[in-house]
């Protein structure tokens, strides 16, 4: 029979399934319970150390959380403590610098009263300089002026230098009160973030869901390095501070010394000049009383050659008469032209009358000469009383009335 034009497919019988024995039936059973008991014993233990360690780990958990509040805590403490010395430090450097800045405004105060002072002295020793004369002497008063200067002037590079000192002092507050700010501002920082960090929980909401964990950071510094670092700055600021103490102690010391040194000079030379304007005073009274006396005797010897000419001109006058009477008398003729006792004494008092006159002569000539003497005497005499009153405008006027302004007080 041909099967190829049959509309349904053929089926194909299968064979029966295996067959097992009544013994395979019962350990087949077996295989499963002992099976399903071991994985149950598996899973209890299983459960059993997921307790364990589920109350371990939390154990541990609680107990890391608790380690790192602590330490976050100690941290905080540690940082609390540095930035309040931090704090107490940069308290300390602000009032030494406004302390300081007072030292710096004594100091400057005192070289400009001390450029004024130079001023005066120089322009006394200028002053002086227009002595006339003799009086153009190398004296105690210009020593003492000299000396005054030369002292202002040490007085001002001195302190010129303690400015300097103090300049550099101040800059050194200012420079550690700048570190101190900026170690204050990352403590402030890292404060602000720890506290954070310590109010966190792990219930807290918007907590960071990445897990990574950060490795730490090489260049990053250890503790041992950061309480190092803090302390630098506190110990920078400190020392600039005690260096500051012995300085302003130094200033007060020094401004006290100064003060007396020129003050005492000062004194000194005042002293010396009332010394020299006494001795010019006195010298001047001495010269116009002898301008007077000198004035006297050559008014005295105007009147002494007056009189000395008066009586030449009178025994002029006898001289003439006696000659005239000899010459009357030699006109006698023969014997009476005797050498008569008449004749005898008008030649006696010829002679007399001409020695006379030439003492009385060589006396007016003397006169003349004294009275020329006293004339010139009169004019330096009084070229010397001009020359002491110059130097007594200089010394007691405008000297002492320049050095009246020169105010030397405590700085």
């Amino acid at each position: 029979m041909d099967f190829k034009h049959l509309k349904y497919p053929l089926v194909t019988v299968s064979s029966p399934p295996p067959r097992f024995t009544l013994r395979e039936w019962y350990l087949n059973n077996h295989h499963h319970y002992r099976t399903a008991q071991d994985q149950q014993q598996k899973a209890a233990r299983v459960t059993a150390e997921s307790n364990r360690l589920c109350n371990l780990i939390s154990e541990v958990t609680k107990l890391n959380k608790a380690e790192v509040d602590n330490t976050l805590g100690e941290r905080i403490k540690d940082t609390e403590y540095w930035k309040k010395e931090n704090e107490i430090q940069k308290e300390e450097c602000c009032k030494e610098e406004e302390a300081l800045l007072i030292y710096k405004e004594r100091i400057t105060g005192a070289l400009v009263s001390l450029k004024q002072q130079a001023q005066t002295s120089k322009k006394c020793i200028i002053l002086r300089e227009g002595r006339l004369g003799i009086d153009q002497v190398h004296d105690d008063v210009e020593r003492e002026l000299l000396k005054e200067a030369e002292t202002i002037e040490g007085v001002q590079s001195l302190l010129h230098r303690t400015l300097e000192q103090a300049n550099e002092q101040i800059r050194l507050l200012r420079s550690a009160k700048y570190f101190l700010d900026r170690d204050n501002e990352d403590k402030a920082t890292a404060l602000k973030i720890d506290k954070y960090c310590g109010n966190l929980q792990e219930t807290s909401l918007n907590l960071s869901t990445h897990h990574e964990v950060a490795s730490l950071d090489p260049r990053n510094i250890t503790r041992e390095e950061w309480e190092h670092f803090s302390k630098k700055f506190i110990e920078r600021a400190a020392k600039d501070v005690n260096n500051t103490r012995p300085l302003r102690s130094y200033i007060d010391i020094l401004l006290k010394q100064v003060t007396e040194d020129l003050l005492n000079q000062y004194r000194v030379t005042n002293e010396s000049f009332s010394r020299r304007i006494r001795e010019t005073r006195d010298a001047k009274i001495k010269l116009e009383n002898e301008h007077h006396e000198t004035m006297q005797q050559a008014n005295d010897m105007l009147r002494n050659i007056t009189r000395l000419e008066k009586a030449i001109a009178e025994k002029e006058g006898f001289m003439a008469l006696a000659f005239t009477r000899l010459g009357q008398r030699a006109q006698r003729s023969a014997v009476e032209r005797t050498r008569d006792e008449v004749e005898t004494k008008l030649v006696a008092e010829v002679q007399e009358l001409r020695d006379n006159v030439s003492v009385l002569q060589e006396m007016l000539s003397e006169a003349q000469a004294s009275l020329r003497y006293l004339l010139k005497t009169q004019i330096q005499l009084e070229e010397e009383i001009n020359i002491k009153a110059n130097t007594l405008k200089i010394d007691d006027v405008d000297c002492m009335t320049l050095r009246q302004s020169m105010a030397f007080y405590s700085y």
